[in-house]
């Protein structure tokens, strides 16, 4: 089955993969769900991503972009590729 991978911003920080997954498997099937957390607090960035069966994805985005969860505004659409990004520098300097 192929699953296509959609964006949720808007995110409470209260919002747990669990709240995320049920509310999406309302209107269709979901494959997958993770919440980024910030690495140094593992406290929720206020985004996350949803995989869903690709017949769904469309239906879904429709239905839950701008539908509140936890009482906050989603924003939904597809998920775009992730850009590579340049490595960061350690910061530190040379004598």
């Amino acid at each position: 089955m192929v699953a296509k991978t959609l964006y949720v911003g808007n995110l409470s920080w209260d919002t747990t993969e669990a709240d995320l997954a049920d509310a999406f498997a309302a209107h269709g099937k979901v494959e997958g769900c993770r919440i980024i957390t910030d690495r140094d607090t593992g406290r929720s960035r206020g985004f996350g991503f949803v995989e869903v069966a690709d017949e769904d994805a469309a239906r879904i985005v429709e239905a839950m972009n701008g539908a509140e969860l936890n009482g906050r505004p989603l924003t939904v659409n597809e998920a775009r590729p992730r850009e590579e990004r340049p490595r960061r520098s350690t910061g530190g300097w040379r004598r």
